[in-house]
């Protein structure tokens, strides 16, 4: 018997449908158990884990620790990676900070502070995943500009014809004016970076769900010609001035300055106290994140520093109608170095924005750091700080 042809387009069309429902959740399922793992310390790409045994002879020219040669190869090639990592309570904890060479910290808005990991020697021989990745701020570009870094981030305050900014605040206009290398998650596909929703054990808004990847952004950014030397053929180090580095003090020299605690922004503390915890056979500190352990998701570690500088910046709150905040971060001022159980009351100085920020002791020498991760902590001039 002949088939009426309504009832053939019926059965064509339910077939159509079932074809394409398997084949979108068969995709969807490939895409989503083939996400990369946030880290990856596995060799990818040419890649390899650090053999332990390796000697450590190559001095990172960003925080002074030592590496082994096969990982100065790799760093070599590149140029250090600057991206912002938020701190909002809800999107704790991070991925990634542990492996930074350099963090800094300040207030992006309403109290909440927000991180800047400077990325170059630590990651070479990893794939690291990085969250939350969150927007840019016009004070982080003047120590992204220190680096000639590429600057990792999602959107930010302050396009050039936005009106509702301020001048001074418009982050995504001085991106563009200065020059720098700008890695915006809105210019990047997946999986360089991608919105996981599962990355933590409980569920959060999107705009804490953000993470990118430090190959996958080392692989655009050559792409992009960014690599050791920029298109101009200009190396990023040209004018780069490395901060002076010793040897960490011997354990029966070292002091007893046991606990750094303050807060950005008073009635903060809560959420958003910071606490450093000075650990003598160590001789790092350990971090506590408003109250608690700082602990980075890869790792499951406690953060900890090998040298704290607190820098004391005139704080201006409220430019515009977006309560955008600025920080004086050119110039000079007082600093609170800590490192050996020890504190050096001393001062700040950076002449310009592609400066470097140089920290002086009382005499006006120039302080050196302990090898290792390093932390700056901005904070406004009237921030009272325990220790």
């Amino acid at each position: 018997m002949k088939m009426k042809p309504a009832v053939r387009y019926v059965i064509v069309a339910i077939a159509l449908y079932l074809v394409s429902t398997g084949l979108s959740y068969g995709i969807f399922k490939s895409i989503k158990g083939n996400r990369p793992a946030t880290v990856s310390p596995i060799p990818s790409g040419g890649k390899f884990v650090v053999d332990p045994s390796l000697p450590r002879t190559e001095v990172c020219p960003l925080n002074g620790q030592k590496f082994t040669e096969q990982e100065r190869k790799i760093w070599e090639t590149r140029r250090p990676l600057a991206v912002m990592i938020e701190n909002h309570a809800e999107a704790r904890p991070q991925s990634g900070l542990s492996y930074a060479d350099i963090v800094y910290e300040t207030v992006a808005e309403g109290g909440i502070t927000r991180f800047m990991g400077v990325f170059y020697c630590g990651v070479a021989a990893y794939n690291i995943g990085l969250a939350p990745v969150r927007s840019a701020r016009t004070y982080f570009l003047d120590w992204v500009s220190e680096y000639d870094a590429l600057y990792n981030h999602v959107g930010g305050a302050g396009n050039c014809s936005d009106g509702t900014v301020d001048e001074r605040a418009k982050a995504l206009c001085q991106i563009d004016k200065y020059g720098i290398k700008d890695m915006d998650q809105f210019s990047i596909p997946f999986p360089i970076c991608y919105r996981n929703y599962d990355r933590l054990d409980h569920p959060v808004a999107t705009e804490h769900t953000m993470v990118c990847f430090s190959d996958k952004l080392y692989e655009l950014a050559a792409k992009r010609k960014w690599t050791n030397v920029d298109e101009d053929d200009v190396a990023w180090d040209k004018n780069y001035q490395a901060w002076k580095f010793k040897d960490e003090a011997k354990e029966g020299e070292r002091g007893t300055t046991a606990s750094i605690s303050f807060v950005h922004w008073a009635g903060y503390e809560a959420e958003y106290g910071v606490q450093w915890n000075y650990d003598s056979t160590t001789n790092s500190y350990k971090r506590l994140n408003g109250g608690q352990p700082h602990l980075d998701l890869e790792t499951k570690e406690q953060l900890t520093a090998k040298s704290i500088a607190i820098q004391f910046a005139k704080e201006t709150v409220g430019v515009d109608e977006h309560a955008h905040l600025l920080y004086g971060t050119i110039g000079s001022g007082k600093a609170l170095v800590f490192q050996d159980g020890k504190v050096t009351v001393g001062t700040w100085k950076k002449s310009s924005r592609t400066a470097r920020t140089l920290f002086f002791d009382e005499t006006g020498k120039e302080i050196a750091f302990n090898r290792g991760q390093t932390w700056i902590e901005v904070v406004s001039l009237d921030t009272k700080v325990s220790y």
